[in-house]
């Protein structure tokens, strides 16, 4: 059941609306996905700072440095 706020928008779903719970999905390899995500952000700081935006330079190697201690926590 969705429920509805006074413009049509809706306010919120219901749990049986939701198309997967968490013990549904499978949950790939941490450390691989890790690494992943790792490469794919340090990959767009790096063309962020060729584009001159130093805010999002930093915001993407902060989400690396997240997966880089992800990666860090699991080898040891």
């Amino acid at each position: 059941m969705t429920t509805y706020q006074r413009n049509g928008t809706r306010a919120f779903t219901s749990r049986a609306d939701r198309s997967a719970s968490s013990s549904t999905r499978q949950k790939p390899d941490g450390r691989v996905n890790a690494r992943a995500r790792y490469a794919k952000y340090i990959a767009l700081a790096r063309a962020a700072a060729l584009t001159g935006d130093a805010v999002e330079t930093e915001n993407y190697y902060q989400h690396a440095e997240h997966y880089f201690r992800e990666m860090k926590e699991r080898t040891e």
